[in-house]
Parts: C-alpha cells; sequence; structure tokens
C-alpha cells in the first residue's frame, strides 16, 4: 500500500476515530490537491483540476535569490548582481534551483525553474506600495532591487558596517512582499468579489479549472505548505524544510520529493515552527481553511457561487488571512528575542573589551531577520495605522551598532547614512517593547524567545526562594 495511503488512514483513524468508507472521500478530507474537473465541456488530457506550479516555483526563485544573496567575496561583482537580477526580474529559460537541491538521500525530482513552470519572475508579483520601513522611500520592488545591489558587494551577504544581513533581509521581507501580499490582498480578496474571475467560466480557454478553483489554489501554492500536511506532525512538516527524512516528505513513496506538493516552503514552515510550542495550530488551521474553501469551490459544479456559498468563503479566507498574519508576527516576535539576547552578548564583550565580531556578525542576523518579518506584516495591503509606526520607530533602520549610532537613512548618491547615540542597554528595552506590542496588536500564543515572559518568570521565581529562605 502506497506510503501517502497509510498516512492517511492513519491520521483518520486518530483525529476521526471512524472507519474508513471512501478512500477518495478521505483523500479530499485531509490533502490539498486532486480535485475533479467541474469546467463545462472540458476536453483535454488533464484529471486534475488544481494548478499552483507557478507560485511554487516562485518560491525557488526566492531562496535561490537567497543562496545567492550570500556569494559576495566584498568587491563589486556585476556577475554576481545579474544573476541575481535573473532571479528576481528575468524570465530567463535554463535557470537552476540553487535551494532546495539533493542532500543524500534526501533526492529532489527537480533541477529548473522551468520544470514547474516557464517565464516566471518575483518582480512583477511584489508589492506594488511603498515600503516606509526601510530608508529612502522606495516602493517594496525598489527595496529589493536596492538590497540586491548592495549585497552583491558585500563579503557573503553580511555588512559590519550597518549590521545589515541582506540574505535574510531579503528573504523574509520578499516573503511578505511577494508572497503573503499577493495571497492574501490579491486573491483572497480581490479575484474573490463577484465578477472577477467567475465560477462559471475557465480561467483561460482551454484550461481544466475555473476562475475562483484556480485563484484559490494559486493563494495556497503562496503559503508554502505539502499537499498532505495534514497527515504530518507539526516537527516532521518543518522537518522536510531540513532534508532530514525523505520517508515524511515523499507522500507517494517514488523515491523523490517533488517541489510542487511534497516540499514545505516560506511561512509554511514559520507555522510548523510557531506550532511546536504546542501552543498554537497556525499551520493545520490554514491548511484545513484552504482544504475547505476549495471543497466548497468544487461542490458548485463551475457554476456562480450563491451569496451563502461566497460568505462561506470568505469566512475560510479571514482565518488564513488572521492566522497568517500571527504566522508573520510570531516569527518577528521570535527574532525580537533573539536580537534581544545577543544585545546582552554584545554587552559583556564590549564590558570586558572582548573581540565582539562573531556576535555582532549573529546579531545582525538576528535583526535582519526580525527586521524582514515586521516589514513583510506591512505589506497585506491593510493599513496597520500607529502599530506600524511604532514598530518602525522601534526597530530603526538599522540595529544599533557598537558606537550607538544606526542607519537613519540613504543620500542622493545610494550611501547609507547614520546617527543617533543609543546604548545597547536602550536598544535592549527597545527589543523588549516590541515583542509587548506585536503580542498585544496581533495576540500572539507562541511567542517563542519571550524576553519579558523570561524575565517575569526569573522575577517570579527568585522571589519564591526568597519566601523559602526566610520561612
Amino acid at each position: 500500500m502506497p506510503l501517502q495511503t497509510n498516512r492517511i488512514i492513519l491520521s483518520l483513524t486518530v483525529i476521526v476515530g471512524t472507519s474508513m468508507t471512501s478512500m477518495s472521500a478521505w483523500a479530499d478530507a485531509i490533502v490539498y490537491g486532486n480535485s475533479p474537473i467541474t469546467v463545462k465541456d472540458y476536453s483535454g488530457k488533464a484529471k486534475d483540476s488544481n494548478s499552483y506550479k507557478g507560485q511554487i516555483a516562485r518560491h525557488l526563485l526566492l531562496n535561490s535569490l537567497k543562496k545567492l544573496a550570500a556569494k559576495g567575496d566584498g568587491k563589486a561583482n556585476p556577475e554576481l548582481k545579474k544573476k541575481m537580477m535573473s532571479y528576481y526580474a528575468g524570465k530567463d529559460e535554463g535557470r537552476v534551483i540553487i535551494d532546495p537541491q539533493t542532500k543524500g538521500d534526501f533526492k529532489i525530482k527537480q533541477t529548473l525553474i522551468d520544470d514547474l513552470s516557464k517565464g516566471k519572475n518575483l518582480k512583477g508579483k511584489t508589492f506594488k506600495g511603498a515600503a516606509p520601513s526601510w530608508p529612502g522611500q522606495m516602493t517594496a520592488s525598489e527595496v529589493l532591487e536596492f538590497m540586491i545591489n548592495k549585497t552583491s558587494v558585500t563579503n557573503k551577504g553580511f555588512d559590519p558596517l550597518t549590521g545589515y544581513n541582506y540574505p535574510q533581509l531579503i528573504s523574509k521581507f520578499g516573503m511578505g512582499a511577494i508572497f503573503y501580499n499577493q495571497a492574501v490582498d490579491n486573491y483572497l480578496d480581490e479575484k474573490l468579489e463577484v465578477g472577477n474571475k467567475p465560477n462559471d467560466k475557465p480561467y483561460k480557454e482551454g484550461k481544466p479549472f475555473t476562475g475562483k478553483e484556480h485563484v484559490w489554489d494559486e493563494s495556497f501554492g503562496y503559503f508554502g505548505a505539502p499537499a498532505h500536511v495534514m497527515t504530518l506532525k507539526v516537527g516532521d512538516a518543518k522537518d522536510i524544510g531540513k532534508k532530514k527524512d525523505i520517508k515524511v516528505a515523499d507522500a507517494n513513496g517514488d523515491g523523490v520529493v517533488d517541489l510542487y506538493k511534497e516540499m514545505i516552503f516560506s511561512h509554511a514552515s514559520y507555522a510548523a515552527d510557531a506550532d511546536k510550542s504546542g501552543k498554537t495550530n497556525y499551520l493545520h488551521t490554514i491548511t484545513r481553511a484552504y482544504i475547505d474553501g476549495r471543497s466548497l469551490i468544487t461542490s458548485a459544479k463551475a457554476t456562480v457561487l450563491t451569496d451563502s456559498q461566497r460568505a462561506k468563503l470568505n469566512e475560510y479566507a479571514n482565518t488564513i488571512k488572521t492566522n497568517w498574519q500571527k504566522v508573520i508576527a510570531e516569527a518577528a516576535f521570535k527574532y525580537a528575542g533573539e536580537t534581544y539576547k545577543d544585545l546582552q552578548k554584545l554587552k559583556a564583550i564590549v564590558t570586558t573589551n572582548g573581540d565582539a565580531k562573531k556576535a555582532f556578525s549573529s546579531y545582525g542576523k538576528h535583526w535582519s531577520e526580525m527586521k524582514g518579518f515586521t516589514m513583510a506584516l506591512q505589506t497585506s495591503g491593510k493599513d496597520l495605522g500607529g502599530v506600524a509606526v511604532k514598530l518602525n520607530r522601534l526597530v530603526g533602520f538599522g540595529p544599533v551598532l557598537l558606537g550607538g549610532n544606526q542607519v537613519t537613512g540613504v543620500d542622493a548618491k545610494g550611501n547609507y547614512t547614520t546617527g543617533g547615540d543609543k546604548s545597547i542597554g536602550d536598544y535592549m528595552v527597545h527589543m523588549i517593547k516590541v515583542q509587548a506590542l506585536l503580542a498585544n496588536a496581533f495576540d500572539l500564543k507562541a511567542k517563542k524567545h519571550d524576553v519579558a515572559g523570561e524575565m517575569k518568570g526569573l522575577i517570579e521565581s527568585l522571589g519564591k526562594s526568597k519566601s523559602a529562605e526566610n520561612d
């Protein structure tokens, strides 16, 4: 019996506790995909109406761009910049999948971007709005191109003069400005409206899926979850991205990992990371909403959705949007805590006149991850208002450097300007405030690396010890 079938049976036995009556019904309930073709008079060869290969191709483009962003040697490198721009803005044929690639027994099926979808780029799908969280008053696309230009002249993507880790900034902001924005502000918003990508017509002439079917699939593709993720524990799902065990990823048992349906990407991976806390269920909640929403659209059988069907579909969409936003906020919260701990180490090293090079690099990495996620939060198409203003002011345009200054802007020639006089201790307080702001604004539960919570626990523990001594 195929590995995927075993997983489906096992999952339903445990979760549902009912006997297996219809294998196809069970598959529809917990695996995304294999939806019947409902388009009337379709005469093609397709047997499945699901399609989101273009979205997976863009995950591969961003993953590969992140790897390239760390390839510089500290000197001007026009060829590296050209190659990065090919993965960001180009539609070149023959682009190799730089990440993920085969690792030992964890064999990847595809080797080229074109193996998933041809003619795709990232720039065309990047958030069109401004990015006030970054210096220079640029659009999101301009920010990413600016970062690409800067990282091409760094040594392995890190700039010790600013503290920026460009691979992390490009990756985390790109995930938000492209995948999150497209999914929640396009496919689950405008394209769900009446008359936009109607369900009683093919998405395009000759396609085996309706407008609404394809819109929903494309949004799911941007989330980055394996199609069989509902059959997996969150730890196993997270480990797929680490290429630890092919048996977990290889749902159909063919000996290779199909990047289209069996790999985890982007925010799905961070949802699993948060869920490992045991306090949240983002990964399965979001995927469940996607599965149920697709089933609802399929059940309409290529007819215009009724008002009640649209209302229910919007409920599923809101579940996805709300939980996806929380996933990004949880990641920003986590890295604010990591940044705080890096600052603690740096403070101790500076006090003893030690070598801060390694610790500063770690600080730059975690700060850049935090910054990228806080920037991503602001790309949903919805104004976060005062929350965004406070977040941007607390984090700043750059990490506080050992001399107390940080990036304050960009001059007319594209060079960073720096200023300020903030102590490491002051900036540590900012990180606590960032965590508090995120937790309150987005009602976070996982709260990994909760600095304020750890301090509170330590104080309570010390108080109990002192009370015991007095007794």
